[in-house]
């Protein structure tokens, strides 16, 4: 199993970013995909969250209606569309696999299976 995030950068502020989660070595329709952050001092956060059929989508209430994460099967990628970035968004970002979670524990890291390495993001004001 191998989880890689790009896409991280610097952006001003009421901007916007894609992040990428490429994913290998095991079947998506089994796995719940979670995008997590972490800034720095701070514990590791979620963000958003794909179900294993990729219908259901839950997030944080500090993005709602600025981030989308959404599947493209045929690239093998879970996205993180992110807009109307702001300072607070600033953190190393991570992509994570759980092949068994109940909805209560999906913002829990320690759900997760399988991480990839991070990508920062960092918004100036």
């Amino acid at each position: 199993v191998q989880l890689q995030a790009s896409g991280g950068g610097l952006v001003r502020e009421g901007g916007s970013l894609k992040l990428s989660c490429a994913y290998s070595g095991f079947p998506l329709d089994y796995y719940t995909i979670g995008w997590f952050r972490q800034a720095p001092e701070k514990e590791r956060e979620g963000v958003a969250y794909i179900s294993r059929s990729g219908r259901t989508t839950y997030y944080t209430d500090s993005v709602k209606g600025r981030f989308t994460i959404s599947v493209d099967a045929a690239k093998k990628m879970v996205n993180l569309q992110m807009n109307s970035l702001k300072p607070e968004d600033t953190a190393v970002y991570y992509c994570a696999a759980a092949l068994r979670i109940i909805l209560t524990m999906i913002r829990f890291p320690s759900s997760y299976d399988y991480w990839g390495q991070g990508t920062l993001v960092t918004v100036s004001s």
